[in-house]
Parts: structure tokens; C-alpha cells; sequence
């Protein structure tokens, strides 16, 4: 699970706009949601405050429907969507534009026809792709065959072609496209977190590629508040990588210093309040687990680490694991009836320990000898049993 914070603009995709209009120019929305009879059909503007309510209409039968609606007075594309409850199409609208929308529910959000527009059939394929992608995330993560290093390098190759398939056939195609605007602003489920897949806070490349699109949206709809919102996530990024940079240039474990001067110590409470040193555990073998209880990995993580645990504790191996979950009360629940050292960082995924170690993922691990040297991180190893092993 990738560390990075979920822009409000991930969730609702596009900027605020007035809703009113100073001229009587309309645009249209219609068609037939079937399999929904005596449902609420809303049409909801998607505005940075979150989704506005514009109309809605009791189906009957035949599902038919038509909105009728002030077109804005921009000439920048607006961002709209049909919802039934949980299921919804989204939309963009170009001035007087008239869409027409065939679906059935409640399969609406992906299975749904759309004429009268181009940015609407690609936005259609682009929500299709993503979720594809969320469905393939799912059965790998839930594969009882795959162990938790093999699903991190597997997720993050999904993510890596899907994200290079859109720069190259959508994004970097048409940045003036309001189907390029949308997918900047896909997610992503992993675990109980809900990510940006092009994140501009932590990727730098992904920061080149909302520029891309602000960049072309200054030329074709110069002033839009659409691009300066862009212009403004670019910019922060940038910001954010370099403090980034900075911190890694800092913090970057040396190996060669390391092998020399040991590891790097750690100090924190366990839940009865009693501090715990990661250097007292000397004369052990060490596995330092930086982990989240509230990930819905997390029980079949603890599974493999008690596993490895009965095994081998006997012959000297400890394990000092790191708790990053912000809520003290839930992490003090779900170890409560764990055998080895459990400590906290209360500043979570901004924590210090986090740093020292250069930890950019979690769940991450390190291995310690008996002499408190650490020997290698997760992403050295390929597997940790025989590592263990050769430690011990």
C-alpha cells in the first residue's frame, strides 16, 4: 500500500462553477435506465465541494428520462452524472450538446451505451479500464497463493501499465480533452485506503503529467478555473517531491555504514507504556515489521509473521513491529494477543521511525542480526524463511 494522501479532488474530480447562466442556451441529457421503476434519477454536477444536486425524476417503466438544463456560459467542459443510489454514469458536457445514455440497473455504471458525445464514450472506456484494473487488484490480493511481498510487486506492475496506458493513449493524446481531465482523477482501492492512481503528491512523473494537462487546457480554455486548479496540484506537487528528495537525501540509509555501525535505534512504548529499545534486542535476530493494523491485509500478514515466529522464536528470533494506525485504542485491540514486541509511532505515516528508515511503503521489513547489524530490507530478500535461517 503506497503512502500518499487522497486529494478531495481524487474523490469529485473536477472544480467549482456557478450553476447559473445569463443566456437561455440549454444542453440535454436523455434516454432509458430500465430495471428501475419508481427509482430516483438524479443528475448531479460534480462541483470541488463535492456532487450538486441540479435534477431528478421518479422513473416509471420504460426508465425514460430527459434533462433539460442552462448551459454554462464557459466554454470549458462540465462534468456531471447520472446516479441511483450507489450507481452512477458519469458525464461531460460541452455547451448545448445533447447526450443520449441507455443502460439498465443496477449495472448502470458499466454497462451503459452513450451517443452525442466523444469525451463521454472515452470517459465511458476510461471507467471501464479502471475497473478492470480494481478487479484484478482484488482477486490478486485476495489469492491465498500469493504471499504479501508477491502481491506489492504484482499490484504495483498493474498499476505501472495501466498508468502508462493512459499517458499514452488518452492523456499525452488530447490533454484538451475532458476525458484526460477525468483521468487524472481516478482511484484506486488498496486495502481500506482510496488512492489517486496518477499521484502528483509522491510521483514526479505523475506531476509532469498534470502539467501536460494544464498546460493545454491554458491554450484552449484560457482563465478556466479547471486549469488553475490543475496549474495549483502541479505546483504543490512539485513541492512535495522536492521535500521528498530532500528527506530521502538525508535520511537514506548508508549499507556500508550500517554493516559498520549497526542499526538505526528505535524508542517507543509498547501498549502497556513500557519503552521498548529495537538496540536491547542484541544477541537476536531481529525482523523490524513497520506495519498497519487497519489494512485489510493485515490478518494475513500477522498470520505469516506468527507462523515464522513459533518457528524459529525458540532459536532466537525476535520481532519488533512498528505500528503506524492512528487510532491508540484499535491498535491496542489488535495486539493484545500478539507474543512478540509491538510498538507505536503515534505520527503514523508521518512518523519519525518511518523515516529514519526510508520506509515509502507499508507493510515494509528489515532483518537485524545477532550483532544489531541490519543485514537487508524486504526488497533484498527473496525469501525470508531461508533468510531468517541464514541468521540464525
Amino acid at each position: 500500500m503506497k503512502i500518499s494522501k487522497i486529494y478531495s479532488a481524487a474523490v469529485i474530480m473536477v472544480a467549482a462553477l456557478a450553476f447559473t447562466s445569463c443566456n437561455n442556451k440549454k444542453f440535454h441529457i436523455n434516454g432509458n435506465i430500465t430495471e428501475a421503476t419508481d427509482s430516483m434519477l438524479y443528475l448531479e454536477n460534480l462541483s470541488l465541494n463535492g456532487p450538486v444536486k441540479i435534477d431528478s425524476v421518479k422513473l416509471g417503466e420504460d426508465g425514460a428520462f430527459a434533462f433539460d438544463e442552462n448551459a454554462m456560459d464557459s466554454i470549458t467542459p462540465e462534468f456531471y452524472r447520472l446516479r441511483i443510489a450507489n450507481q452512477s454514469i458519469n458525464l461531460s458536457i460541452d455547451s448545448t450538446e445533447t447526450v443520449k445514455v441507455k443502460a439498465s440497473y443496477p449495472q448502470m455504471s458499466y454497462k451503459y451505451e452513450v451517443e452525442g458525445s466523444e469525451n463521454c464514450s472515452k470517459i465511458k472506456e476510461l471507467s471501464i479500464k479502471q475497473m478492470i484494473l480494481q478487479n484484478n487488484i482484488n482477486a490478486i490480493t485476495k489469492s491465498p497463493n500469493m504471499g504479501i511481498d508477491s502481491v506489492d510487486v504484482i499490484v504495483a506492475r498493474m498499476l505501472d501499465g495501466y498508468k502508462q496506458d493512459i499517458k499514452v493513449n488518452y492523456i499525452f493524446k488530447e490533454p484538451m480533452k475532458a476525458s484526460s481531465y477525468y483521468a487524472l482523477f481516478q482511484t484506486i482501492q488498496l486495502g481500506n485506503v482510496n488512492s489517486l492512481i496518477f499521484n502528483p503528491r509522491n510521483n514526479k512523473d505523475d506531476v509532469r503529467v498534470f502539467a501536460a494537462v494544464a498546460t493545454s487546457w491554458d491554450t484552449y480554455y484560457p482563465g478556466a478555473e479547471r486549469g488553475k486548479n490543475l496549474h495549483n496540484i502541479a505546483i504543490e506537487g512539485m513541492k512535495d517531491i522536492r521535500i521528498i528528495e530532500n528527506q530521502r537525501a538525508q535520511q537514506q540509509i548508508d549499507a556500508s555504514k550500517v554493516s559498520v555501525n549497526g542499526c538505526i535505534d528505535l524508542a517507543m512504548e509498547d501498549s502497556k507504556g513500557q519503552v521498548r529499545r529495537l538496540t536491547d534486542l542484541k544477541g537476536k535476530v531481529v525482523l523490524l515489521d513497520f506495519h498497519l493494523f487497519a489494512s485489510s491485509e493485515s490478518t494475513k500478514r500477522i498470520m505469516m509473521l506468527r507462523e515464522l515466529y513459533n518457528k524459529y522464536h525458540a532459536a532466537g528470533l525476535e520481532i519488533y513491529q512498528v505500528s503506524v494506525d492512528p487510532n491508540e485504542h484499535f491498535w491496542k485491540t489488535s495486539t493484545a494477543a500478539l507474543p512478540w514486541i509491538c510498538v507505536r509511532d503515534e505520527g503514523g505515516i508521518q512518523g519519525q521511525s518511518l523515516q529514519l528508515y526510508n520506509v515509502q511503503s507499508i507493510p515494509t521489513f528489515f532483518l537485524i542480526d545477532r550483532s544489531n547489524t541490519l543485514k537487508a530490507r524486504d526488497a533484498q530478500i527473496k525469501d525470508l524463511d531461508e533468510a531468517i535461517k541464514n541468521l540464525l
